[in-house]
């Protein structure tokens, strides 16, 4: 694999980590085309992808962990369900078609995103009698469905929902998110293990998402309320618009 390559795909994967550490997001839906583009095979590039994922939302949730910025609870109540999901969303993923599903994807990530920006008002405190647990069961069961769809964790589509149905606070959802995305990380590796790995490209992928991820983590924290919906709101449209392109194209 040429070294220009590889070097374009580290600064991807750093700038992808980074943006996806400050608002809770993996953006595997942003990173997947560039990994396809420089994998000799896609199912290899998927399986790279997905470990990426994983290990930048590992990283990632170092920070926001020791920042007291996830809500345990939720994270027990949601990741069964998620990675339940999720490997059922494998097993039928020839029975549909995928870049349907990603234009319906998208055009709910950019619903969401405009939703986000319009907000005028703060999201819930982080109270967990208040959150809502079936919204989390049940958004974790659908979200993770569609991923495994797709061959995608989907944060994407998760954070909204712990946000706008759960009821969870910005910096708490953030956190959240992103050890849930573990989980399911983990278990879309594990569906992707037979159709093999690209190593190479894991290996300069996580290389460069572990600094990204943790330089983003650590911006979370200097940022208020607002301009934390703010930036999830403009990174779900990035997100949306990426996944509607890769449906149409």
């Amino acid at each position: 694999m040429h070294a220009l390559v590889l070097a374009g795909v580290a600064v991807w994967c750093f700038v992808t980590a980074l943006a996806g550490g400050l608002v809770g997001l993996v953006l595997g839906n942003i990173r997947l085309p560039v990994l396809l583009f420089a994998a000799s095979a896609p199912a290899p590039a998927a399986g790279a992808n997905i470990a990426i994922s994983g290990i930048a939302a590992a990283t990632a949730s170092v920070t926001h962990v020791r920042a007291r910025r996830v809500d345990w609870r939720l994270v027990t109540w949601m990741t069964p369900p998620s990675v339940a999901g999720a490997v059922g969303g494998g097993f039928l993923a020839t029975a549909v078609p995928a870049d349907a599903l990603r234009i319906v994807i998208g055009s709910a990530l950019i619903l969401f995103g405009v939703d986000t920006l319009r907000s005028r008002r703060a999201a819930p405190g982080p109270a967990g009698d208040a959150l809502d647990l079936r919204a989390a069961v049940a958004a974790g069961l659908a979200i993770g469905f569609l991923g495994g769809l797709i061959g995608l964790i989907l944060g994407s589509l998760r954070m909204p929902a712990l946000l706008r149905w759960v009821g969870q606070e910005p910096a708490r959802a953030i956190g959240t998110n992103l050890v849930v995305g573990i989980a399911v990380g983990a278990a879309g590796l594990l569906g992707h293990l037979p159709g093999g790995i690209d190593w190479n490209l894991l290996g300069v992928g996580a290389a460069a998402s572990i600094p990204g991820a943790l330089l983003g983590s650590r911006l979370t924290g200097r940022l208020s309320t607002p301009q934390l919906l703010r930036a999830v709101g403009v990174i779900l449209l990035v997100a949306g618009t990426a996944a509607i392109l890769q449906g149409a194209l």
